[in-house]
């Protein structure tokens, strides 16, 4: 249970006008019961058992909000049964006790008007009636706050456990996100030692081509959702990359449907999965082939899909590793059930297939 939260809702019950009415309109009927009760017992007048009773039952109310102390003293079920009955009972019959105190101090200043001249003498005669009644009141109102106690501290303790999932969530994230750029500058660097014996000038338009695509995917990458536009871009931008590296041998396709370009996306959800086409896929064949980025509405989920050739004699599964496993785990994390990474295999081709759930980019047009 979060410090102070009785202690906030006993001030704003004592605070807020319509609360206390409410609260002390609950204790009314009580008072009535216990009026007639007294009325029958003791022969008594009506007039003379409210004068008695109301008001020693309103006064009651107030000091049985005192039972949310009682209550959070031994909060079940960190309390054995046995300590929280034990403390019940004591705090009902000592709160009891101070209840017939005042009544006696009340009834015998009652007694001192004609009308109620015998008040304070049949109150004396019943005070063990009213003694088990206080006691069993004041019971239920701990019993009453041990559950707002137990209510408080389940909620407490679920807000906990959502805070930590979410905190482990976004380190998850956060460590996902700071694989990306290792991963794609070891293989872009490698690119680039390839390109530098055997064509220094494709090397330097490759560097060229990288200073750009990292100016463009750090400002990106910070976000947690960009436009498929945006993500795009880095997409086409990392395939003219390796275009310099593969020249002909690499084609790229991409087809795209209008209606999804202002769409969110994670930042950095199609590079890896294009950079596992290239170097996976188009690296091992001689003659190369096409890589084909698409994106449509697929349901109530946007599609995207990166598709590429591959040769299943290449040692080790193609399309697979780093890139591929770190998109699946960002989707899981993200979108949970909402999201998925399918892959495809067939004799010739590799797909994969990344669906999402429909949400518009914050300031896309």
């Amino acid at each position: 249970m979060l410090p102070g939260t009785g202690d906030r809702r006993t001030a704003g019950l004592l605070g807020d006008p319509r609360s206390l009415a409410l609260y002390l309109g609950a204790w009314l009927p009580i008072g009535l019961l216990l009026a007639g009760a007294f009325a029958w017992v003791q022969t008594g007048g009506w007039g003379e058992s409210l004068a008695v009773v109301l008001p020693l039952v309103l006064v009651y109310a107030f000091q049985c909000l005192s039972a949310w102390w009682v209550a959070r003293s031994v909060p079940l079920p960190e309390t054995s049964l046995g300590r929280a009955f034990g403390t019940a009972l004591v705090a009902s019959g000592v709160a009891s006790l101070a209840w017939l105190a005042l009544g006696y101090v009340w009834t015998m200043l009652l007694a001192t008007h004609p009308a109620f001249s015998l008040a304070h003498t049949r109150f004396r005669a019943a005070i063990a009636f009213f003694f088990v009644v206080g006691a069993l009141l004041y019971a239920l109102a701990i019993l009453t706050q041990a559950l707002f106690v137990s209510y408080e501290r389940s909620r407490s303790a679920e807000r906990r456990a959502l805070e930590l999932q979410v905190l482990a969530r976004d380190a998850e994230l956060r460590s996902l996100k700071a694989q990306l750029d290792p991963h794609f500058l070891f293989n872009s660097l490698n690119s680039v030692s390839a390109l530098v014996g055997s064509d220094p000038g494709a090397a330097r338009r490759m560097c060229l081509l990288l200073a750009g695509f990292f100016r463009k995917s750090l400002g990106l990458g910070a976000r947690e959702a960009i436009s498929l536009s945006e993500e795009l871009y880095l997409a086409e931008t990392y395939l003219a990359i390796e275009e310099v590296r593969f020249g002909r041998r690499l084609q790229v396709a991409i087809e795209v449907a209008e209606d999804t370009l202002t769409l969110a996306v994670p930042p950095l959800v199609l590079q890896p999965l294009v950079e596992n086409a290239v170097h996976h896929g188009i690296a091992q064949l001689i003659d190369g082939g096409t890589v084909r980025v698409g994106a449509s509405r697929f349901g109530n989920r946007l599609a995207l899909t990166v598709q590429n050739p591959w040769d299943a004699e290449t040692p080790g599964p193609a399309g697979t590793g780093l890139g591929l496993a770190n998109v699946r785990a960002r989707v899981a994390a993200l979108f949970g059930g909402e999201g998925a990474v399918e892959v495809e295999r067939t004799a010739e081709t590799f797909l994969v297939r990344v669906l999402l759930p429909l949400r518009p980019a914050t300031g896309a047009t």
